[in-house]
């Protein structure tokens, strides 16, 4: 046996060992989602356009790290674990994401390993890959206070010290076998004509405004190592799902992932939130997930990159989608009485109560939230017209010792003193339609 495949079984070992420890972590379902909400609220406050995020079950899979089968190591996979020591936990989650592995064995991964420390406190990004789509950091934090609560900010700053006009989401920090040392990634995404920066700076900047600690990385980003990688393949069909209209209008290869523009006609009767198990598949059978899209009528779907693997035929598939008719998106709370006018049928208000300046609403919702939409709400105006924004929801199972439905805490901002009635408008709903459906899409030999 060579040193070289000696080394490559070593490391499948090691890899293996992280697989078993992170299978058997317990992490709860409302950590997860509350983790991805984090991500989302950080999102909001970057962006100034109205960008809605929709997280679909599999997203939220990956980032508490349940996966699965027999991980193998090619050569330049290999030699991206050996660049970043320790960072086998964030290995483990991106074989989830067959677009960045073959990304990483096509030698796309910039290496950075630049660490600000302080007071016993550090923080290093280790490397990114990046195109004009994605941009995914990788960072190790160490003898950061309270990680597993993740009680820190994150700011993505181009070159002149700007906030970047981006979305991104990140889970809470995967522990590595030194219980100082926690590993993580943030996964950013483009949009609206944005593209990487020349120049990034990825900051920290802890909650607790007692000790206001921040933590600065600034390296600058190769972006020759993805240059010109995109192949945009028109798709130009129409879809109808349950009486809906989606129009397919095309698809673009990125080294990172694929994304699909797909267009719902304003005259339909329901508002879509998401298409449910959504998938595309090649003529081998392989699947290649979708993770998250953005947009309203006009959407952008996320997939797993075959950018490297480019398949003889695609077909899109999925099982229906998650949506309500459009007038039950709208709806009025008495939260003295807990009375609802309007909205879909089956919801309750069981109770509120102020934390802060906010005021925290509990919804009970039929059903469970296992197909990645949960109860959330675009925004609450009061009796004089004023609005307030609504930056975040968390959910639990079982409303008292019923399981058939789940209480979803909704939180309105500087909403404290709110009394009387509210309106709200719903944006994403639990709400699953039945409708198999599948398109066939054009791939350029």
């Amino acid at each position: 046996m060579t040193d070289e495949q000696n080394s490559f079984d070593t490391l499948e070992e090691r890899l293996n060992a992280r697989k078993t420890e992170y299978e058997t972590m317990p992490v709860p379902d409302s950590a997860a989602y509350q983790a991805v909400q984090s991500g989302i609220r950080q999102a909001a406050r970057k962006r100034k356009s109205r960008l809605r995020w929709y997280m679909s079950s599999i997203s939220a899979a990956a980032l508490i790290l349940l996966f699965t089968g027999c991980i193998r190591v090619s050569p330049a996979f290999a030699s991206f674990v050996e660049q970043l020591p320790g960072m086998e936990g964030i290995v483990s989650m991106i074989r989830q994401d067959k677009g960045l592995m073959m990304a990483i064995d096509q030698s796309l991964l910039q290496k950075v390993g630049v660490t600000d420390e302080h007071d016993g406190t550090s923080l290093t990004v280790e490397g990114i890959i990046t195109d004009e789509s994605r941009m995914v950091i990788f960072y190790t934090m160490k003898g950061m206070k309270d990680p597993e609560k993740f009680n820190y900010d994150i700011d993505l700053l181009d070159e002149n010290g700007k906030d970047l006009p981006v979305a991104f989401t990140h889970a809470y920090p995967t522990p590595s076998p030194d219980e100082n040392v926690n590993e993580n990634m943030i996964d950013v995404i483009f949009t609206d004509g944005t593209s990487p920066p020349e120049e990034l700076s990825v900051v920290f900047k802890a909650r607790d405004t007692t000790h206001a600690e921040k933590w600065k990385i600034t390296f600058p980003v190769d972006k020759n190592l993805t240059k010109g990688m995109k192949k945009v393949i028109p798709v130009n069909q129409t879809l109808t799902v349950d009486g809906q209209r989606i129009d397919v209008k095309q698809a673009t290869m990125y080294p990172t992932r694929l994304v699909l523009d797909v267009n719902f006609d304003p005259k339909n009767t329901k508002k879509v939130f998401g298409l449910s198990d959504l998938q595309l598949v090649d003529e081998q059978g392989r699947a290649w997930r979708t993770d998250t899209s953005t947009g309203e009528d006009e959407r952008s779907i996320y997939f797993e990159s075959m950018y490297f693997s480019i398949p003889k035929k695609l077909t899109l598939q999925g099982s229906g989608f998650s949506g309500l008719d459009k007038d039950e998106l709208d709806l009025t709370l008495d939260l003295k009485s807990h009375r609802i006018t309007g909205g879909p049928p089956g919801l309750k208000m069981v109770g509120s109560k102020v934390e802060g300046k906010d005021l925290i609403i509990d919804f009970s919702v039929a059903g469970r939230m296992d197909g990645g939409f949960v109860l959330t709400f675009r925004k609450v105006t009061d009796s004089t017209g004023k609005s307030y924004e609504v930056p975040g929801s968390s959910w639990s199972s079982g409303e008292g010792t019923d399981d058939s439905h789940t209480i979803v805490s909704s939180t309105i901002g500087n909403g404290a003193k709110l009394k009387g009635e509210v309106k709200m408008n719903i944006s994403t709903y639990p709400m699953k339609i039945k409708s198999p459906f599948s398109l066939e899409i054009p791939v350029n030999p």
